[in-house]
């Protein structure tokens, strides 16, 4: 593997970046990405920005330089507006990887890269052309969740992305749950899957600090709550708690009683729950569990569905849909919050009047039903 050095760029270094920029570009253009990086972007006064501020970095081969990014934090303005998803968490400040060149010699030190400055951020987010396919297997296989479409000053569209790395939680068993636990979920339905459960973490560990509760144990729950899911949606939640009963590997960070609260929390997160959870930890991870952001919900709901009732038409999803949410979101209905206050609150109180403004729910279902189907 090959190992490359990082360090702060000069303003010497801007010739060497601006031909690196350009090597790139006829990269992009020679693989189909013809609409990247046009109109003389990055342009000269964009990256020594980069450099007086001190976001723009150098990586090295032998003392050769070969690659250069930039790690910008604070809020980027193009992130303001996401759309067709939301980012897994909007608390956490976070800093956003741009600008990611390199000369030939550089190839394979886009890994390292996000390696680097997973240990400079807490929360990284990322966004890369559609047609960028090399970029987006990166951001994929680094652990990087796709969010939703950002668009540029422009106007045109990128897919965003973010990670959050949990620095309070212990490496080890954050790297036992990235290699053995989170790629369970890659064959679950479309609300089970890894975006769904990086989401849950994320707000679990956000909720977290309102407590006074062992991080590692938060995070875990996060993690196995939906791994259940495996022998099949109706009981995972007790299906989860098994898991993790018999997880071996989990001795290594909790004690049996610590098990047994996680695999508690886990079996308590389900909204359809008739009792409340018997712990702060169950609270916690079925508070985050209900990631009530308006469009997402209905997204899911109606992936759910065409994924479960293959058999049903436009107008029976349609219903479908309608029972859904009425049951579990509109007034009255069985889904409850557990932690006040919470972001959850206003999300609902939001999604509700959705669910009563019949015609534009009709209008955001067509949608989305076109967009799934086709």
């Amino acid at each position: 593997m090959d190992v490359f050095d990082i360090r702060k760029a000069t303003p010497a270094d801007l010739p060497v970046i601006m031909s690196m920029i350009e090597h790139s570009r006829s990269i992009m253009r020679s693989r189909g990405n013809m609409t990247q990086w046009t109109g003389g972007y990055p342009d000269e006064a964009t990256v020594q920005t980069d450099i007086d501020s001190g976001f723009s970095h150098i990586v090295e081969r032998g003392g050769q330089p070969v690659g250069t990014f930039a790690l910008v934090p604070g809020i980027e303005p193009t992130y303001g507006v996401i759309v067709r998803g939301d980012w897994i968490d909007r608390a956490t400040p976070y800093s956003t990887v741009h600008r990611m060149a390199r000369f030939d010699e550089g190839h394979g030190m886009a890994r390292q890269i996000f390696g680097w400055c997973e240990q400079h951020a807490a929360c990284l987010r990322a966004d890369t052309h559609a047609d960028n396919a090399a970029m987006i297997h990166i951001l994929e296989e680094c652990g990087y969740t796709y969010c939703g479409i950002v668009f540029m000053d422009d106007g045109s569209e990128r897919k965003a992305y973010q990670k959050m790395m949990f620095p309070t939680v212990d490496a080890e068993l954050k790297r036992y749950v990235e290699s053995e636990i989170l790629p369970r979920h890659n064959n679950f339905d479309a609300a089970h899957r890894i975006d769904h459960i990086r989401t849950v973490m994320a707000r679990s560990m956000e909720l977290a600090q309102m407590f006074d509760v062992d991080p590692n144990m938060v995070y875990a729950t996060a993690a196995y709550h939906d791994t259940g899911v495996a022998f099949g949606r109706e009981e995972h939640h007790l299906h989860s708690g098994r898991i993790i009963r018999s997880d071996s590997e989990l001795r290594r960070w909790f004690s049996p009683e610590q098990i047994e609260v996680i695999a508690q929390a886990a079996e308590d997160h389900r909204a359809s729950n008739r009792s409340e959870p018997r712990s702060i930890y169950g609270r916690i991870v079925a508070e985050a569990d209900r990631d009530i952001e308006p469009e997402k919900i209905v997204r899911r709901t109606v992936e759910y569905g065409l994924g479960h009732y293959p058999e049903l038409d436009r107008e029976g999803h349609w219903q479908r849909t309608l029972e859904h949410l009425g049951e579990k979101y509109a007034e009255g209905g069985y889904l409850k919050l557990l932690i006040e206050p919470s972001r959850n609150a206003e999300q609902l109180a939001e999604l509700r009047r959705l669910i009563a403004d019949r015609p534009r729910l009709r209008q955001l279902f067509d949608n989305l039903y076109h967009e799934l189907k086709s």
